[in-house]
């Protein structure tokens, strides 16, 4: 929405162009639109998204709308500027190494790396796992689920740029039904492993407090006590391994918002360890010390990223109706993380008694 200022007289006089296009949820519940797009467009302010409505940039069901529009289930929602958008409409295949764990006609199970970028975007038009899917493929075509755009063949769901694990995708338009079903329904079990700052006062628990764009940093998700600020947001956490400075957490995902982990936790004053978006790239618990430090930043250089990886993975096959399971290792640098702290910690402990 780089030219929302441009009066609707030079908007009629010129040719338009589509950017963007959302079908809205069937169980959305009523909002305004400005605050339904201000969720969706990352690096873009609630004002310039009320300048885009008030010039008639914005259309709903193909007619002009103000401000104060309650977006309703299914409502068509296109965004055109002047300037001629980057083509989305095809993603150029790129030979880019898959760890693919399972394949059949449907679906195909992949791991992702951390630092990899899932699908391309503003500033990864190449070089990302989408790239490498439609390589993979042969171009063969990737059906796209309902509401996203076309750079995002065969996606279900999507992890974070630096978060590892499993990835589910479609294949073919059945494949792609069934599992935004199973998604929709939150049957599809996920289960992610998180190392966090300290130790949560309670073993188990769920956290269920509304996400939403942070009101200052568009890049950020913020928890809101608001439900008209935020949209539901439901986390399931045990800690498998409590080491005082840090835990392994286990996490159950019932919504899958973004960022949505790295969120709750932080929420809870228990960051995801080297998050550096959520507060977890500096030292949240232990001593003052120089030689403490030194070690945490040790152990930050062995996993330059948050602490988080997609575990595993189990829904409903959407041609047989089995049920299926898939799991996967935590990755090297988690792995010689925990090593180092539980090292540390037993030294601690040795130096006590």
């Amino acid at each position: 929405m780089n030219d929302v200022n441009k009066d609707n007289k030079e908007v009629e006089n010129n040719e338009v162009h589509e950017h963007y296009r959302f079908v809205v949820d069937p169980k959305q519940t009523s909002i305004r639109i400005d605050k339904y797009l201000f969720d969706k467009l990352e690096k873009i302010s609630r004002n310039r998204i009320q300048n885009g409505i008030k010039n008639g940039y914005v259309l709903v069901n193909d007619k002009t709308i103000k401000s104060n529009y309650k977006v309703r289930p299914r409502d068509i929602i296109v965004i055109n500027l002047p300037e001629e958008p980057r083509e989305r409409t095809q993603v150029i295949g790129e030979n880019i190494p898959l760890d693919i764990r399972y394949e059949d006609d449907d679906i195909m199970i992949v791991h992702k790396p951390a630092g990899l970028v899932v699908h391309p975007g503003v500033s990864n038009w190449t070089g990302t796992l989408v790239n490498g899917l439609v390589y993979y493929m042969e171009n063969k075509n990737l059906p796209v689920m309902e509401g996203n755009t076309p750079d995002r063949p065969g996606l279900v769901h999507r992890i974070d740029k630096n978060t590892s694990g499993l990835l589910v995708i479609a294949k073919n338009e059945h494949a792609m039904t069934h599992l935004s079903k199973q998604f929709h329904d939150h049957t599809i079990d996920r289960t992610y492993y998180a190392i966090v700052w300290g130790q949560p006062d309670e073993d188990k628990g769920t956290i269920d407090e509304y996400i939403g764009r942070h009101p200052k940093d568009r890049i950020k998700m913020s928890v809101f006590k608001d439900r008209d600020q935020g949209r539901a947001a439901i986390t399931h956490y045990e800690v498998i391994e409590p080491m005082y400075y840090v835990s392994l957490v286990k996490c159950n995902l019932e919504t899958g918002r973004t960022h949505q982990i790295r969120v709750h936790m932080a929420y809870l004053n228990h960051p995801l360890f080297n998050d550096n978006m959520y507060g977890g790239d500096s030292v949240r618990k232990g001593t003052v010390f120089s030689k403490y430090k030194t070690f945490v930043e040790n152990t930050f250089s062995i996993m330059p990223r948050q602490g988080l990886h997609a575990k595993s993975l189990g829904f409903e096959h959407p041609s047989t109706g089995e049920r299926m399971e898939f799991d996967s290792d935590l990755p090297d640098d988690m792995v010689e993380v925990l090593e180092k702290w539980r090292h540390y910690v037993t030294h601690q402990k040795s130096r006590t008694l």
